[in-house]
Protein backbone atom coordinates (compact mmCIF):
# COMPACT_ATOMS: atom_id res chain seq x y z
CA UNK A 1 0.00 0.00 0.00
CA UNK A 2 2.91 2.14 0.87
CA UNK A 3 4.23 1.61 -2.84
CA UNK A 4 1.19 2.73 -4.64
CA UNK A 5 0.82 6.14 -2.35
CA UNK A 6 4.44 6.96 -3.33
CA UNK A 7 3.43 6.31 -6.69
CA UNK A 8 0.22 8.75 -6.64
CA UNK A 9 2.19 11.21 -4.80
CA UNK A 10 4.95 10.89 -7.89
CA UNK A 11 2.17 11.10 -10.41
CA UNK A 12 0.41 14.29 -8.51
CA UNK A 13 3.70 16.05 -8.79
CA UNK A 14 4.36 15.53 -12.30
CA UNK A 15 0.56 16.53 -13.09
CA UNK A 16 0.22 19.47 -11.30
CA UNK A 17 3.72 20.83 -9.65
CA UNK A 18 5.79 20.06 -7.02
CA UNK A 19 4.43 19.45 -3.36
CA UNK A 20 1.17 18.54 -5.07
CA UNK A 21 1.37 14.94 -4.20
CA UNK A 22 2.20 15.09 -0.55
CA UNK A 23 -1.06 17.55 -0.77
CA UNK A 24 -3.44 15.31 -2.15
CA UNK A 25 -2.14 12.28 -0.19
CA UNK A 26 -0.29 13.34 3.01
CA UNK A 27 1.78 10.54 5.13
CA UNK A 28 -0.65 10.59 8.29
CA UNK A 29 -3.52 10.27 6.97
CA UNK A 30 -6.22 7.29 6.37
CA UNK A 31 -7.55 7.07 3.25
CA UNK A 32 -8.91 3.92 0.86
CA UNK A 33 -7.79 3.15 -2.37
CA UNK A 34 -10.05 1.38 -4.44
CA UNK A 35 -8.78 -0.78 -7.21
CA UNK A 36 -9.50 -2.16 -11.02
CA UNK A 37 -10.21 -6.02 -11.64
CA UNK A 38 -6.41 -5.62 -12.89
CA UNK A 39 -5.70 -4.47 -8.90
CA UNK A 40 -4.51 -0.55 -10.38
CA UNK A 41 -5.36 2.00 -7.65
CA UNK A 42 -8.60 3.44 -9.54
CA UNK A 43 -10.26 6.32 -6.52
CA UNK A 44 -8.70 7.53 -3.31
CA UNK A 45 -11.00 8.36 -0.82
CA UNK A 46 -10.93 10.35 2.28
CA UNK A 47 -13.20 10.68 5.47
CA UNK A 48 -14.21 14.02 3.75
CA UNK A 49 -14.56 12.40 0.11
CA UNK A 50 -13.16 11.67 -2.93
CA UNK A 51 -9.41 12.81 -3.39
CA UNK A 52 -9.11 12.39 -6.99
CA UNK A 53 -9.90 9.21 -9.19
CA UNK A 54 -6.47 7.73 -11.34
CA UNK A 55 -7.42 6.85 -14.52
CA UNK A 56 -6.04 4.68 -17.51
CA UNK A 57 -4.50 7.68 -19.08
CA UNK A 58 -2.20 7.90 -15.99
CA UNK A 59 -3.85 11.40 -14.90
CA UNK A 60 -6.12 11.99 -11.49
CA UNK A 61 -9.22 13.75 -12.51
CA UNK A 62 -9.96 15.80 -8.72
CA UNK A 63 -12.82 15.51 -6.38
CA UNK A 64 -13.50 18.30 -4.50
CA UNK A 65 -11.75 17.52 -2.10
CA UNK A 66 -8.84 16.99 -3.74
CA UNK A 67 -9.33 20.45 -5.26
CA UNK A 68 -9.38 21.75 -1.68
CA UNK A 69 -6.23 19.86 -1.11
CA UNK A 70 -4.17 21.51 -4.03
CA UNK A 71 -6.05 24.90 -3.79
CA UNK A 72 -4.55 25.44 -0.44
CA UNK A 73 -1.17 23.49 -1.56
CA UNK A 74 -0.14 25.27 -5.14
CA UNK A 75 1.14 28.90 -5.72
CA UNK A 76 -1.79 31.97 -6.57
CA UNK A 77 -2.90 31.21 -9.89
CA UNK A 78 -1.59 27.94 -10.48
CA UNK A 79 -4.14 25.67 -12.32
CA UNK A 80 -7.05 27.92 -12.00
CA UNK A 81 -9.43 30.09 -14.21
CA UNK A 82 -11.38 32.38 -12.10
CA UNK A 83 -15.21 33.58 -12.67
CA UNK A 84 -17.15 36.23 -11.20
CA UNK A 85 -19.79 37.02 -9.20
CA UNK A 86 -23.03 36.57 -12.87
CA UNK A 87 -21.13 32.49 -13.65
CA UNK A 88 -20.61 32.07 -9.47
CA UNK A 89 -24.02 30.30 -8.67
CA UNK A 90 -24.07 28.34 -12.02
CA UNK A 91 -20.44 26.83 -11.12
CA UNK A 92 -21.65 26.53 -7.72
CA UNK A 93 -24.42 24.41 -9.04
CA UNK A 94 -22.44 21.81 -11.02
CA UNK A 95 -22.68 23.70 -14.26
CA UNK A 96 -20.02 24.59 -16.42
CA UNK A 97 -18.25 27.76 -16.74
CA UNK A 98 -18.21 29.39 -19.94
CA UNK A 99 -15.40 31.57 -21.73
CA UNK A 100 -17.38 34.78 -21.69
CA UNK A 101 -17.19 35.00 -17.52
CA UNK A 102 -13.35 33.84 -17.69
CA UNK A 103 -12.08 37.12 -15.60
CA UNK A 104 -8.54 35.35 -15.12
CA UNK A 105 -6.83 31.65 -16.08
CA UNK A 106 -3.51 30.26 -15.83
CA UNK A 107 -1.64 31.02 -19.13
CA UNK A 108 0.38 27.25 -18.63
CA UNK A 109 -3.63 25.45 -18.77
CA UNK A 110 -3.96 22.99 -21.82
CA UNK A 111 -6.99 21.80 -22.96
CA UNK A 112 -7.99 18.37 -20.85
CA UNK A 113 -5.60 19.77 -17.62
CA UNK A 114 -7.65 19.35 -14.56
CA UNK A 115 -8.41 22.95 -13.02
CA UNK A 116 -9.78 24.97 -10.27
CA UNK A 117 -12.39 27.23 -10.88
CA UNK A 118 -12.18 29.92 -8.52
CA UNK A 119 -14.76 32.60 -7.68
CA UNK A 120 -12.43 36.47 -8.18
CA UNK A 121 -11.83 36.38 -4.82
CA UNK A 122 -10.02 33.27 -4.37
CA UNK A 123 -13.10 31.09 -3.14
CA UNK A 124 -12.77 27.65 -4.88
CA UNK A 125 -16.21 26.71 -6.34
CA UNK A 126 -15.92 23.51 -8.53
CA UNK A 127 -13.32 21.42 -10.29
CA UNK A 128 -13.03 20.22 -13.51
CA UNK A 129 -11.51 19.59 -16.87
CA UNK A 130 -9.90 22.92 -19.01
CA UNK A 131 -11.85 22.52 -22.75
CA UNK A 132 -9.57 25.20 -24.11
CA UNK A 133 -6.09 26.66 -23.33
CA UNK A 134 -5.78 29.58 -20.30
CA UNK A 135 -4.76 32.30 -23.04
CA UNK A 136 -8.14 31.04 -24.91
CA UNK A 137 -10.27 31.38 -21.92
CA UNK A 138 -9.55 34.77 -21.83
CA UNK A 139 -9.37 35.13 -25.47
CA UNK A 140 -12.95 33.62 -26.44
CA UNK A 141 -16.63 35.56 -25.96
CA UNK A 142 -18.17 31.97 -26.81
CA UNK A 143 -17.33 28.65 -25.69
CA UNK A 144 -16.86 26.16 -22.52
CA UNK A 145 -13.63 27.10 -20.94
CA UNK A 146 -14.27 24.64 -18.18
CA UNK A 147 -16.43 21.07 -17.98
CA UNK A 148 -17.26 20.98 -14.36
CA UNK A 149 -17.05 17.40 -12.40
CA UNK A 150 -18.07 18.50 -8.82
CA UNK A 151 -18.69 21.89 -7.50
CA UNK A 152 -17.93 23.06 -4.02
CA UNK A 153 -21.56 22.86 -3.06
CA UNK A 154 -22.89 20.10 -4.98
CA UNK A 155 -23.10 16.43 -3.65
CA UNK A 156 -20.80 14.04 -4.60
Amino acid sequence: MTADVETLRTVAAYQFGQGAGEALFPHDEERTITRTSSGRPRQVRVESGRVATYGTDGRFRLGIEGGRRLHDALPDGAYRVAVGDESEPFVRDGRNAFAKFVSTADDGIRPRDEVLVVHTDGRLLAVGRAELPGEAMLAFETGMAVKVRESASAPE
